[in-house]
């Protein structure tokens, strides 16, 4: 029996165990990093456990992304000291304010995750370097002290789902419509420890932008990792980024799948998650009727230069509804200067947009566009689970760029092309 793109990465790692779907194996670490909320913890485990130096100065990162710039005095402290101990440590990845940029764009972006990877990192959305067929994945903040110290880690070996996409993406649908309508289709629950592995014709045709979304977004339904198979795009990425030699992989012929589901993507509208679950997902023509008090495009998950030129897009020559909060958050220190090199930023600007230097932000809740009580937000952020962007009373769409755009233009929850034809 052949093996899955997630059993041939781990397969090449191994330390201990068998790669068979279930079993319990002990793996090389190419890269670990934490960021100023889960990486003091793990500083804590590393000293506890007797930790002197990390396994290697260049394969561990940190990268303060979630409260900087500080927000207030505990913030300060906690990235005091993650700044104190990569400086003390020699770490040649931390990346200071200025430098910085939301760590799953920062770092595809730095050439520090690559295909054929094994990555770990204390973030729930480490799935997102699946988009380059790394098996990366989020974790504790005592694993990531344990990998710290021995460049190890364990897993279970997950069982693999393979998504086909097939049909015609119309023009407003992205990475972000077909990842919301998949995990509407599980649900959140649907693809619990396995990993999601996505193909067919229509992903073949998506940019490196797109796929770094649906990766990212693989978590949401309980998946321990989201895979797209490398191929001349992801080359075309890689090439002129990467700090040292990758691998790329892929599925033998004969791997063995625990599901395969196929989705037609032909006809499909722009697809927006409601409250409180990204699970719970409607076409937006269903939900033009609500009005919104704030609108956040960024991220993660689209946070990334296609994502602002789609909104930009739709901005252009327009005004931000009166009653409405537009907070625009470029990934990366790098996105920013490349908008501002096309003219995005002036575009968000004129519009009566806030642009954030880039920070995770409101999308947990952390600052830069917290929620009062009954707000409403639309955002193209991952999460909409009960409080996560403030109030408990508050609610948060999930959507795309383009329909956070267009939402912001009128006021409601929009379909693009209610305002551009």
């Amino acid at each position: 029996m052949g093996k899955t793109l997630s059993e041939k990465i781990l397969e090449a790692h191994v330390v201990k165990g068998e790669v068979e779907p279930g079993a319990i194996v002990e793996v090389n670490v190419d890269f670990c990093f934490g960021n100023d909320i889960t990486m003091p913890l793990a500083i804590e485990r590393f000293i506890e456990a007797g930790g002197h130096e990390v396994f290697d100065r260049e394969r561990v990162g940190i990268v303060p992304d979630h409260f900087t710039p500080n927000k207030d005095i505990n913030s300060a402290i906690q990235c005091q000291k993650v700044r104190r101990f990569a400086r003390e440590k020699g770490i040649k990845y931390y990346f200071e304010v200025g430098r910085v940029g939301i760590e799953h764009v920062l770092l595809p972006e730095e050439g520090l995750v690559l295909p054929g990877d094994v990555v770990i990192g204390a973030d729930s959305h480490t799935c997102t370097y699946g988009a380059l067929g790394a098996f990366s994945t989020g974790v504790g903040s005592t694993d990531l002290a344990y990998a710290m110290l021995t460049g190890r880690i364990w897993f279970k070996v997950p069982e693999t789902m393979k998504f086909i996409y097939k049909g015609k993406l119309g023009r407003w649908i992205s990475g972000k419509d077909l990842i919301l309508h998949t995990i509407g289709l599980i649900g959140v629950d649907g693809a619990t420890y396995m990993a999601m592995e996505f193909s067919g014709e229509v992903v073949k045709e998506l940019d490196m932008d797109d796929r770094f979304t649906m990766a990212n977004m693989a978590v949401e339904a309980g998946a321990k990792v989201g895979l797209f198979e490398p191929d001349e795009k992801t080359l075309e990425y890689v090439k002129s980024r990467a700090k040292r030699p990758y691998t790329f992989y892929k599925s033998d012929e004969d791997a063995k799948f625990v599901d395969v589901i196929e989705v037609d993507v032909t006809g499909m509208e722009p697809q927006v998650a409601c409250p409180h679950s990204p699970g719970n997902v409607k076409p937006v023509t269903e939900l033009t009727h609500i009005r919104i008090d704030q609108v956040v495009i960024g991220s993660c998950t689209n946070g990334r230069i296609k994502d602002l030129r789609m909104a930009a897009e739709i901005l252009k020559g327009r005004k931000v509804h009166d009653d409405v909060r537009l907070i625009v958050i470029p990934g990366t220190q790098n996105v920013y200067l490349e908008a501002l090199k096309e003219g995005i930023i002036e575009v968000f600007i004129e519009a009566g947009a806030a642009v954030s230097t880039p920070t995770c932000g409101p999308c947990l809740g952390g600052h830069m566009g917290i929620l009062g009580d009954g707000e409403i937000c639309v955002s193209s952020t991952n999460r909409n689970f009960v409080g996560r962007m403030g109030h408990v009373n508050s609610k948060v769409y999930l959507a795309s760029p383009v329909v956070c755009a267009a939402s912001a233009v009128l006021g409601r929850i929009a379909h693009p092309q209610e305002v551009v034809s």
